[in-house]
């Protein structure tokens, strides 16, 4: 927690400030029992009326005091704990942005969404408890211990038995509550989990008719976490009781002994007074320092998964010294020898590939499911880095590049269309911000999509919902592509982004894109033959390996795995 909080520098002043008023309160609150004892042993006993009233504003000006610097202390550690999480949770943000798709896998979405939610709140929550009592408990227990043995030593030791009593107590629960907490971060996560797929997947769900199956399942991690956190309410139920009885016993004690005391002549009724309120102010910092050790052992677990995140070092990052094209070499895609593995995967997904492509060049690639299509093209953008071999883009490898000039030269449309909320206009700008209206609505036309953007309330003004649940496969798909045309990159990659699209609209949308797209890269991922018999150069994949190359009518009589992906979807007449 505490390499967490170095991130509080520039609150230094605030925190400051804050421990000023903090210390103003606390020397407050000791000072009034003081003044307490004075009007009893010199205004009442003396019957001086002047001395009582004279005494009584002071220490009325004194709780006002403190009063007001509790009200500023209290604003303070607010803005700081606040403006810390602020900034905590863009750290979170910006690390997060530039993490691989395997951190992603690694780590996991839902507990990335629980990290920058519930657990930033977590650290939120004990840095205002820790700048308004460990302040002021530390001072509070000093202070009150110098004074009360001040008005009387011979009751020291009711105090000095209380205190190692409550201090083991807390330490104990303390010790197990600590690893409940840790417990129940990462059942959040996994209830987080079911969650998000439960909304993310709610159409196969109620397809499939799985509903009670997912009840059951969200039922059975709510109880857990829900059980998780009884057990630990329960450890820390009995600490206040304890602690509220380990007061009431001292305050007895001091009374019962006390008033010995003065009966022998030993002491006398303002300082007993006195003895009592400062043992209960030794006491309250005491339950101050328990009310932290609840806190401070979820959040200590919270600041471990932060700064999991936070450390978490990307498997891709920029080059020392990044290397950029000659501009005069533009749309051109060369791998050499490329193998690609998964993380923990025994066998490579792709191996030995060797192609190149360029500008006004059409390259399909096209293989059986599982054979390495998508991951093959993952690697031009560098979503991924190779294993072995090299990607070239314009005759530099990408792992030279930074990564913000690779893909300013790329435009991806991915296999799974993504639609952010907002307006038409505004996700097909999602490719580039500065796209004027014509601009949107040429990438919209050649897309396909223009037609029912038109007809949509408001056309391109229409809103999308988030994830585009208002639009259909298809619809999302050709605006997912529209998206990458008003980009106008020097290359396109479309990973399978037309399977959705019905064979008139695709063959339309094809026709479209060769004028759109003629001065740059083409690569595409195809499950139809009819979407990519045209393409200048055919890829045929087959267990991560190329099983072929050409074109399609080098490819239909040579290549055996091409001809049976051919005559599986092609009839005699359509492949003739």
């Amino acid at each position: 927690m505490l390499k967490l909080f170095r991130g509080l520098a520039p609150y230094r002043t605030p925190i400051a400030a804050a421990f000023v008023v903090i210390f103003a309160q606390s020397m407050s609150d000791l000072y009034l029992p003081n003044l307490m004892s004075d009007i009893v042993n010199k205004g009442i006993v003396n019957g001086d009326i002047d001395y009582i009233l004279g005494t009584g504003l002071l220490m009325l000006a004194v709780a006002l005091g403190g009063s007001l610097c509790a009200v500023i202390a209290s604003y303070l550690s607010s803005h700081v704990a606040v403006g810390f999480a602020e900034s905590l949770r863009e750290r979170i943000f910006m690390t997060v942005s530039r993490f691989s798709l395997h951190e992603f896998d690694l780590i996991g979405t839902p507990s990335l969404v629980t990290r920058s939610t519930n657990d930033v709140t977590q650290i939120q929550n004990v840095l205002v408890m820790i700048q308004r009592m460990m302040v002021a408990a530390p001072i509070t227990a000093i202070g009150g211990m110098i004074l009360a043995l001040q008005k009387d030593r011979g009751l020291a030791w009711v105090i000095l038995v209380a205190i190692p009593v409550l201090g083991v107590f807390i330490g104990a629960v303390a010790a197990k509550g600590f690893p409940l907490f840790q417990a129940i971060q990462k059942k959040i996560d996994g209830l987080n989990l079911i969650i998000r797929e439960n909304l993310t997947g709610i159409r196969v769900i109620r397809a499939f008719n799985r509903g009670g199956h997912e009840r059951a399942r969200f039922r059975e991690k709510n109880r857990d976490l829900m059980e998780t956190s009884v057990k630990v309410n329960r450890i820390f139920a009995v600490l206040m009781p304890f602690m509220m009885l380990t007061m009431n016993l001292t305050v007895v004690a001091i009374f019962w002994f006390g008033a010995k005391r003065i009966d022998r002549g030993q002491s006398n009724i303002g300082d007993m007074m006195a003895f009592m309120q400062y043992g209960m102010q030794i006491l309250s910092s005491f339950i101050m320092a328990s009310i932290m050790f609840i806190m401070l052992p979820r959040a200590q677990a919270s600041a471990d998964r932060i700064n999991e995140v936070l450390e978490t070092e990307p498997d891709i990052a920029d080059p020392a010294r990044p290397k950029t094209p000659d501009p005069s070499v533009r749309g051109h895609v060369e791998f050499r020898n490329v193998r690609f593995a998964y993380h923990g995967a025994e066998q490579a997904a792709i191996e030995d590939i060797s192609f190149s492509t360029g500008p006004g060049e059409t390259t399909a690639i096209i293989g059986s499911t599982g054979s390495g299509k998508s991951t093959l093209v993952s690697l031009i953008p560098r979503f991924y880095d190779v294993g072995g071999g090299q990607v070239l883009v314009d005759g530099v490898d990408v792992r030279d590049m930074a990564q913000k000039e690779l893909r300013s030269r790329i435009a991806v449309v991915p296999q799974k269309a993504v639609l952010f909320s907002g307006t038409v206009a505004e996700n097909i700008r999602y490719g580039k911000e500065a796209a004027s209206d014509e601009e949107v609505e040429r990438a919209a036309k050649t897309a396909q999509a223009l037609d029912f953007v038109s007809a949509m309330a408001g056309g391109f003004d229409a809103p999308i919902a988030q994830g585009g649940t208002n639009v259909s496969g298809g619809q999302k798909q050709r605006l997912s592509i529209a998206r990458a045309l008003v980009k106008k990159p020097e290359i396109y990659i479309f990973d399978d982004s037309f399977s959705a699209l019905d064979v008139k609209t695709d063959a339309k949308l094809r026709a479209a894109l060769k004028a759109e797209t003629g001065d740059a890269a083409v690569i595409i991922v195809g499950q139809r033959v009819s979407s990519i018999m045209d393409a200048d150069r055919i890829i045929v994949l087959d267990e991560g390996k190329i099983a072929g190359m050409g074109t399609h009518r080098e490819l239909y009589e040579g290549c055996s795995v091409y001809r049976e992906i051919v005559q599986s979807q092609l009839s005699e007449e359509e492949i003739a």
